[in-house]
């Protein structure tokens, strides 16, 4: 079917899109870094100068926040001037409705506070305290360690951020949604971030699909039968109710396929930054501790459940006592 064709190319440039950004927002400098500046050179020949300030991953830059907030902005108008008013319509509880109005609403609070907070940067004033926070294992961080770029001792657990052009402490990643690195005191906002998306994402595809199974049940399309091509009545088979959906709700069905994808995406990545957070560890030091020989023993930095969460949730009172 034509419909069908459609929607899997769709459906596959979707999870590359959406792959690539989560790639490009979770970065860390490796081996696939040389792949993105051979293509930025190679964009530089055909975009003007401006053009390549904006989406250049070397640079600060608000394109990716501004995307961020145009998606919401998107997801949320077809939400409200189509499938809440049929919603309305078809007397579906209210509170259900007005769920993913809520969750947003905290969403974008942390995704704000992931953008403006201090992730933990390390200056020339603060770097004698902070190096007081965490213990040099001498495998990842070693004392005395040089940051050749900011001229300072590095505290342990931090690294310099060549995009933002500071060392930042219990640096996580670098990321382009909010435009500021995660760390030590903002990696508790970003999670909070990650959680709150993925159920607002997930109360709206509910909502979607609650809808659309209102419509065929209201319709009796699962009992119904048509006519084919060669003049034979058919059964409606799971197909033919999606093509006749999309057909009728373009818009819906199309959006609801880029939201059960977002899910899935997010899901998986929340699960890992939230595993990374109950055994204390950063992104920046899990890559490097797969790194690490066989024969070297890396212990980490996890105190138990109730004290790594501490260390996230309340830095500022985890910092006083390391002091």
């Amino acid at each position: 079917m034509d419909f069908l064709w459609l929607f899997t190319i769709y459906t596959i440039f979707l999870i590359i899109c959406i792959s690539a950004f989560c790639f490009l927002s979770a970065r860390s400098r490796s081996s696939l870094d040389s792949v993105f500046h051979r293509a930025e050179k190679a964009l530089s020949f055909l975009l003007p100068p401006w053009l390549q300030r904006c989406y250049s991953s070397y640079t600060r830059s608000g394109v990716f926040v501004a995307l961020h907030l145009i998606l919401d902005a998107l997801v949320f108008a077809e939400y409200t001037w189509e499938v809440f008013d049929y919603c309305s319509e078809l007397e579906i509880n209210r509170l259900f409705l007005l769920l993913p109005y809520t969750l947003i609403t905290a969403n974008l609070f942390f995704f704000y506070k992931c953008c403006v907070t201090d992730p933990g940067v390390v200056t020339k004033q603060n770097e004698a305290s902070r190096s007081q926070v965490y213990e040099y294992d001498e495998v990842l961080y070693h004392r005395h360690e040089q940051c050749h770029t900011c001229r300072l001792t590095k505290p342990a657990r931090s690294k310099h951020c060549s995009v933002c052009g500071y060392c930042v402490q219990r640096f996580d990643h670098h990321c382009v949604w909010v435009n500021n690195c995660i760390g030590s005191l903002n990696i508790g906002y970003f999670l909070l971030y990650l959680f709150s998306l993925t159920l607002t994402v997930f109360s709206l595809a509910a909502v979607f699909a609650v809808f659309l199974l209102q419509v065929v049940l209201l319709s009796h399309m699962m009992t119904a039968a048509y006519v084919d091509s060669d003049g034979r009545e058919q059964i409606m088979s799971i197909a033919v109710i999606i093509q006749h959906l999309f057909l009728t709700f373009p818009r819906i069905v199309f959006t609801l396929g880029f939201l059960l994808i977002l899910i899935l995406l997010l899901g998986g990545y929340g699960s890992f930054m939230f595993y990374l957070a109950l055994t204390n560890q950063t992104t920046n030091e899990w890559f490097k501790a797969k790194r690490l020989s066989s024969t070297v023993l890396y212990a980490g930095y996890s105190r138990g459940l109730l004290a790594n969460m501490q260390e996230i949730f309340q830095p500022h009172v985890y910092y006083k006592k390391g002091r």
